[in-house]
């Protein structure tokens, strides 16, 4: 683990790696997580985070529990984040309640207002979303994988309406990135990444209908 703020035994690791193994994941499998914590200590160095474990922990188990299409995925990873900790942390040594309040605000991205949340909630969730803002090569190779962790759940069509769907509310939002530094390091690559996946989608259906 990424030098993470606090020890965490063995069985956790252990119980948190198979996690993201099961089922087989393009995209957000374990290497999702790592990339994740790297976003934590490139902010943990700039004293950014006010709860560092429980931020940290919260991006480490906020998508342990994944099968495309479900809508209770983040419900689960909480819960098994909570029982995880009460089995094998000291009681007290990290907040469970907010750890899992942090984890289940990720199935409402998009949906949520900067002037809700606290400094390192609107943190945590732009390091989730820093995806978008990555170069466009690497944006492409994250579309194409969500694509494919979909391909089993979701027919083709449906799920490109709901992925434009998702990415021109993005679009069409006042900002997509809800921190300071979050909005300063990837708005604008975002921005620009999604205009250029909508543009390519509605390109794709174009010849599809001229065939």
């Amino acid at each position: 683990m990424q030098k993470a703020p606090l020890a965490i035994p063995n069985a956790m690791v252990l119980t948190v790696r198979a996690a993201y193994e099961s089922p087989p994941r393009a995209y957000h499998g374990f290497a999702h997580i790592e990339e994740l914590l790297g976003h934590w200590l490139k902010f943990d160095a700039q004293r950014l985070w006010q709860q560092r474990a429980d931020t940290w922990l919260a991006m480490l188990y906020h998508d342990a529990v994944y099968e495309p299409g479900r809508r209770d995925n983040e419900a689960l990873s909480a819960a098994l984040a909570r029982h995880e900790f009460e089995s094998h942390l000291p009681a007290g040594s990290v907040d469970t309640d907010r750890v899992c309040s942090l984890i289940e605000m990720t199935a409402k991205h998009g949906r949520l207002r900067a002037q809700d949340l606290d400094d390192d909630a609107r943190l945590f969730l732009d390091c989730d979303m820093a995806i978008l803002g990555a170069s466009p090569e690497r944006f492409q190779a994250y579309d194409r994988a969500i694509a494919e962790e979909y391909r089993d759940s979701l027919p083709g069509w449906l799920f490109r309406f709901n992925r434009r769907r998702f990415l021109k509310r993005l679009l069409e939002s006042p900002r997509i990135y809800l921190s300071e530094p979050g909005a300063a390091l990837w708005e604008k690559p975002a921005r620009e990444n999604i205009k250029r996946a909508i543009q390519q989608g509605r390109t794709a259906l174009a010849a599809g209908a001229g065939r």
